[in-house]
Formats: structure tokens, C-alpha cells, sequence
């Protein structure tokens, strides 16, 4: 999972919002990935990644951040964060966003500036956030590039269902051409908004579907499916 970027998943809280998985709270997944049972190249795949989100708006803006690792049984195989900033002082519904990606397993650090335009439903039932960024691949054979990333939450049936997501499309050379692209839309059952359950007792489960291509290393279009819970703090 690339959550993201995701990425992300439960309430904006702000007018202005441009996290992956926007919310003013934090939450821990766990994802069971089914991809190393669909591909043969994929057979070493982690089966198992646990992804820690924070998102915390301020005055200023707001900060995202989450950090992704993955499990064998072995231990810890692979690491991968991501930290975003939206700086905001105005009414209009622009901010700046700064950004840095990196990890273990030969994941190059990136570092990316741009503007996001963000739009939520009134009741905050629904919305979406368009970034885009220059984008400087460390150590690359071509490190100055773009990125365009969306994002969109819909919470449906009082809550009980949340739809959301990022789709990030960005210049990299690879195996399979000139561009990369990475999608991860989640759905959600929000257990706590059932009648008979705790309003307290925040777990969801749902599943994730990582849409990619060219993207490392691979020379083709996947679809990577998982199974998942998450805990909402």
C-alpha cells in the first residue's frame, strides 16, 4: 500500500483539506494483500502491511502524514512514509502543499511543492482535492518531474459507508514507459454507525484495491486487492 498515498478516509473536518485519507483524528489498518497469490513476479509480496495515519488541522493549514510497513514472517520486509503541509491563511479554497516520500527497498526520497484546490459538500458528506506539484526524484536519472494527484471521500447511508481514495499519476521512467500511476480506493463499513453498537467502539473493515502501472518496477497493469480493519482514535 502506497497510502497513496493513497491514501487515503473518515470526516473532513475543514472547508480547505488535501490528505489522502482526510480526517481530523488518527487511525492504524492492517491489510491483507492478496497480490502474491495474482502475479507470479509478486509470489515474495508481503502478505500483510499495517499503515499508522495522523491528519491535524491548525491556523495555518494543516499537516498529513502516514507511515506504511510491511510483514513477513521474518519481520518487517519494507517501509514506506509519506509527511505533507498545507499552508493557508486566506478564504479562498487554494493552499500551498510541500511534501516528502521515501522508504526502504531502494525507494527513492522525493520532494514535491505545488497547490492543492479543495471542495467539500456543505455537510461534509462527500468531497474532493486536486494537487499538483513539482516533483524532485532524488537520485534519479531524470530527477526534476510532476505530479497530479486527487483524492475523494463519500460518506453514504448515514455514515455507515465511506468511499475514498487517491489517484496519483507522475513523470518516472520506467519498465513500462515515460509516466507511473498509482490508484488505492478503500471502501469502508463504518460498524459504529449501526443501530445496537457502540458509537464508541470505532472499527471499520473494508477492503483496498491498488491499481498501478509502471510503477516499481513492474512492466504491466495490476490490480492488487486487500482485506482490512482499521481502528479510528
Amino acid at each position: 500500500m502506497n497510502r497513496i498515498k493513497l491514501h487515503i478516509l473518515l470526516t473532513v473536518c475543514l472547508l480547505l483539506t488535501a490528505t489522502r485519507f482526510t480526517t481530523q483524528a488518527q487511525n492504524v489498518q492492517m491489510h491483507y494483500d492478496f497480490g502474491h497469490a495474482l502475479y507470479d513476479s509478486e509470489r515474495g509480496r508481503a502478505h500483510w502491511t499495517s499503515t499508522v495515519e495522523m491528519f491535524r488541522p491548525d491556523a495555518w493549514g494543516n499537516t498529513f502524514f502516514f507511515v506504511d510497513m510491511d510483514y513477513t514472517n521474518d519481520g518487517v520486509s519494507g517501509a514506506y512514509w509519506e509527511i505533507s503541509r498545507e499552508l493557508r491563511w486566506w478564504k479562498a479554497p487554494v493552499a500551498l502543499h510541500v511534501e516528502y516520500n521515501g522508504g526502504l527497498n531502494h525507494i527513492r526520497n522525493a520532494y514535491l511543492a505545488g497547490a492543492t484546490y479543495a471542495w467539500n459538500h456543505p455537510n461534509f458528506t462527500s468531497g474532493f482535492a486536486l494537487m499538483a506539484m513539482y516533483k524532485y526524484i532524488q537520485r534519479a536519472p531524470e530527477p526534476n518531474s510532476f505530479q497530479l494527484t486527487a483524492t475523494w471521500y463519500v460518506h453514504a447511508a448515514a455514515g455507515r459507508f465511506t468511499f475514498s481514495g487517491f489517484a496519483d499519476w507522475w513523470r518516472e521512467p520506467g519498465r513500462a514507459g515515460d509516466f507511473a500511476f498509482i490508484s488505492e480506493p478503500q471502501l469502508w463499513v463504518n460498524l459504529n454507525r449501526f443501530p445496537g453498537i457502540d458509537p464508541h467502539f470505532n472499527l471499520s473493515l473494508g477492503s483496498e484495491v491498488e491499481l498501478s502501472n509502471n510503477f516499481a518496477g513492474q512492466d504491466e497493469f495490476r490490480v492488487n486487492p486487500t482485506i482490512a480493519a482499521k481502528w479510528t482514535f
